[in-house]
């Protein structure tokens, strides 16, 4: 990861990027005339990006335009991550990042671009062919203090943390595996953690985190974590529900169409979203009291493995008859969500790569989300979706979705029609909590095929940025 610091003296011999607002602060920088007019001319014709080579040095510029907000900073960080992905390919290793405008969040999204877009996962390569160099960056920019910077740091390490977790194979990441690296997240963070093993989750009645578990060598784990800070400005806690599958066959209900599994080390991207956002909450000491919850396990179709046609005892004692074993993230989100009823929050907040039906719906540009909570609630994760660059699609939640789910033989099933998935998914989830509830299913965005900015193939860490900025907008609205 690109380590950022703050600097006060520009080098005139360092690689150079450049953020500015008008053509005319060009005349600020220590350049040539003929290598000015050149940049000049290319950000005339195309704001995003100019380039030049000064005698060995590189040089980027990119021109902030009017317009809308959010696009703005997200044009600011991807020309950060094409910057990066230039330094990176010419094997640079330290950068200098120069600001010319005078709007601190520009000058930030452009170095999380950079920073993002340097990321790769290489902890199973033993070359080091094609990996990133860039390795430092020295941010001259007034506008920017010292603080903001070290909460840029935090954010990109805990995005960084959730695509490594996201790309870690289940043979590394099983559901033990997954609760010791969420301890070792919060000795570097200041959060609580509790980890339950399989005796304590059958001692506590989960039957759904059980029965999805029933075809694994592996034993189950559910873990808690808290931030709970001294002047927290909710009385009620917010509650996050992150999956945990760690790897996803599809049970006795194999996925049966091509490369369908290869991605399947993903299926526990919400967890990582809920556990990554909470540590940089609390390394920022953000004052929201925040509970997670991650049921943890892989579903396998081998032993004693839960059937079609099996009728599950939940944790809340709702009895769920199965009708597809590839349906299991919502029967482990089931027994988390009931388990956290106990907390009388004030918001609950699922996240999951649960179905395909939301990644057909809007594929790999946002986030499915719907729920039961009020419209305020919707429009504040919206603004922090934006902000961010993480966008969120509201889908309707109508009545007849959980008309759907109604069981001949048990109370409900955990499978609707081939239609609507994604919300039938989400009113099975909203039958196990009683609380204002929104639901966000990330099927779409948390595993990339290729590459998108700074959206990094693989793990992409999707809503770990989300939910830190829902979190401290809620602070700030207090």
């Amino acid at each position: 990861m690109t380590n950022l610091s703050k600097s006060t003296r520009p080098s005139t011999s360092r690689d150079t990027l450049v953020i500015l607002d008008s053509l005319a602060q060009l005349r600020n920088l220590d350049l040539e005339r003929s290598d000015r007019q050149y940049l000049n001319e290319q950000l005339a014709a195309d704001p995003s990006l100019a380039s030049c080579d000064v005698s060995g040095r590189l040089f980027f510029a990119h021109l902030v335009k009017q317009g809308d907000r959010w696009q703005q900073l997200e044009k600011a960080r991807r020309a950060g991550d094409a910057m990066a992905v230039r330094l990176n390919g010419a094997k640079r290793s330290e950068a200098q990042m120069i600001s010319l405008q005078d709007d601190p969040a520009l000058t930030l999204a452009m170095a999380e671009g950079v920073a993002l877009g340097s990321y790769a996962f290489r902890k199973y390569k033993s070359d080091e062919k094609g990996a990133p160099t860039l390795d430092k960056l020295s941010m001259i920019a007034k506008e920017v203090d010292a603080t903001a910077i070290d909460e840029l740091i935090d954010i990109v390490e805990g995005t960084c943390t959730a695509r490594d977790l996201v790309n870690e194979p289940v043979s590394f990441l099983n559901a033990k595996q997954l609760a010791s690296e969420i301890r070792n997240l919060s000795r570097n963070s200041g959060f609580k953690v509790q980890v339950m093993d399989k005796a304590q989750i059958e001692a506590q009645g989960m039957g759904g985190l059980l029965a999805v578990n029933k075809g694994s060598i592996d034993e189950p784990t559910f873990t808690i974590i808290e931030w709970k800070p001294k002047k927290a400005v909710n009385k009620k806690p917010l509650l996050m529900v992150g999956k945990g599958v760690v790897y996803d066959t599809g049970g006795l209900s194999l996925k049966p169409t091509p490369n369908s599994m290869d991605q399947m080390k993903c299926d526990m991207a919400g967890a990582a979203a809920v556990a990554c956002a909470i540590s940089i909450a609390a390394k920022q000491e953000l004052p929201v009291h925040v509970i997670g919850l991650i049921p943890a396990t892989d579903n396998r179709p081998g032993g004693n493995a839960y059937a079609p046609g099996d009728v599950v005892r939940m944790h809340s004692g709702l009895r769920v008859e199965v009708l597809n074993t590839d349906a299991e993230g919502r029967m482990i989100l089931a027994d988390a969500l009931s388990y956290g009823e106990r907390y009388q929050p004030e918001l609950v907040m699922t996240i999951a790569t649960l179905t395909g039906a939301a990644m057909r719906a809007i594929g790999t540009y946002g986030t499915a989300i719907m729920g039961t909570a009020p419209d305020a609630e919707f429009a504040k994760l919206e603004a922090a979706g934006n902000a961010v660059f993480e966008r969120t699609a509201r889908l309707p939640f109508w009545e007849e979705y959980g008309e759907e789910i109604i069981s001949d033989v048990a109370d409900i099933k955990n499978l609707g029609s081939d239609l609507g998935g994604a919300q039938t998914a989400g009113k099975f989830l909203a039958r196990f909590t009683t609380h204002p509830f929104i639901h966000l299913d990330i099927a779409g965005p948390a595993f990339l095929t290729k590459r998108d900015g700074y959206r990094t193939k693989g793990g992409t860490g999707v809503g770990v940025r989300l939910f830190y900025e829902f979190m401290k907008q809620r602070a700030k609205a207090r």
